[in-house]
């Protein structure tokens, strides 16, 4: 999985197809559980492209787009946002599959 490194790049990456941001923290007990997964899921949803943002570095955009719990899932279809998977809650790994499956029907 990519890491965003400016504010620009998630900009234009999300006007380039269908784009899921994973919004994360290195301090994060939830992002570590799920982390181990990631690799089969962007192999899986291969015609998805996957960003990892961290919280921290790019705090104004988790303010602009709502994101106030970690690990969340934003994602983008040629700029527009198609669905989004935000909450302070741990995530599963079959929640996560179902959002992802969602994404790319859309």
């Amino acid at each position: 999985m990519e890491n965003l490194q400016t504010e620009a790049q998630f900009y234009q990456q999300l006007e380039q197809g269908k784009t899921v941001f994973l919004f994360s923290a290195d301090w994060c007990p939830d992002c570590r559980v799920i982390e181990p997964i990631l690799p089969e899921l962007e192999a899986t949803f291969s015609e998805l492209t996957f960003i990892l943002v961290d919280r921290d570095q790019f705090i104004d955009l988790c303010i602009k787009y709502d994101i106030f719990g970690i690990p969340s899932f934003l994602a983008f279809d040629q700029g527009k946002e198609v669905a989004r998977f935000v909450s302070k809650d741990r995530k599963t790994r079959a929640e996560i599959e179902a959002f992802l499956t969602k994404v790319s029907a859309a």
